[in-house]
């Protein structure tokens, strides 16, 4: 199947009906390993999908409205991600669905999610009164303030440079990530952190890297792993972690984690979430 014809099935850019009762069939889930995209004989890093949601809500058994934040890890190794607007219709699903408890919604959401991803996804539910996804400052080292020129906005890996006399252990990040909905088309807004041991990445290449991508459609998961592959492939760190934190669109974000090491990362909200 060519990238056309997922398009044509996805929910993205098609009007849809509001579904306010419990519609598991909502879910609507892509292949990882699409034909357009790279293949690997074996995946060259380890790393799992955040999704956090701040628009859950269904009905207790006396009628009354509910509320709660949501995080869902997805494993990078899954068959499939799950499409973003069919996600958001399917949480809408809950809305007017009566569930005997926070339990009860996070199994259903566990069972479903599960089936949609070919893997098993962690759900949590967390009351509002819980302190969860705080706010903490980007780590490392911001890099958008150098005086560079750009005139490529489609991505381009020949712009990532090392200086191989220099040996470092380093976390750098920038705000200015921006690729494009590959579907409608739309601006996907993210900060991306870079944590890496090798020989010293040149920030300006790296900055203008990731600029590149400005003009650039793709799933969020995919921009990711692609820069980690341009990374590592360019770069040759001894170990190479790249997260980016997308902001969110109708009620939902989305952060893909990918790392040369097996380690599951914190999820806290950095300034712009």
């Amino acid at each position: 199947m060519q990238q056309n014809d997922f398009i044509e099935a996805s929910p993205l850019g098609k009007e849809s009906a509001y579904v306010n009762e419990y519609s598991p069939q909502l879910l609507f889930p892509i292949p990882r390993n699409k034909p357009w995209h790279p293949k690997f004989s074996k995946r060259p890093f380890y790393g799992i999908d955040v999704w956090n949601a701040f628009e859950v809500s269904w009905l207790n058994k006396k009628g009354l409205p509910q509320m709660a934040l949501a995080e869902f890890r997805i494993p990078a190794d899954s068959p499939n991600i799950v499409e973003s607007k069919s996600f958001k219709l399917y949480l809408n699903s809950f809305n007017q669905s009566t569930m005997a408890n926070i339990a009860h919604v996070q199994q259903h959401m566990t069972e479903d999610l599960t089936a949609a991803a070919g893997a098993p996804v962690q759900v949590t539910l967390f009351n509002l009164c819980e302190k969860a996804m705080t706010v903490l400052p980007t780590p490392g080292v911001n890099i958008d303030e150098q005086d560079i020129e750009i005139s490529t906005y489609t991505p381009d890996a020949r712009l990532l440079m090392v200086d191989s006399s220099a040996y470092r252990t380093e976390i750098l990040h920038s705000h200015l990530l921006k690729s494009n909905c590959p579907v409608t088309g739309q601006p996907d807004w993210a900060t991306l952190v870079v944590e890496y041991e090798g020989p010293s990445i040149d920030q300006a290449g790296l900055l203008a890297y990731i600029v590149s991508y400005r003009d650039h459609g793709d799933f969020h998961e995919q921009c990711v792993e692609q820069i980690f592959l341009d990374i590592k492939a360019q770069c040759k760190p001894g170990q190479l972690t790249v997260y980016a934190r997308y902001l969110r669109r109708g009620g939902l974000d989305i952060n893909p984690y990918r790392s040369t090491r097996p380690l599951a990362p914190s999820n806290h909200r950095t300034e712009r979430q």
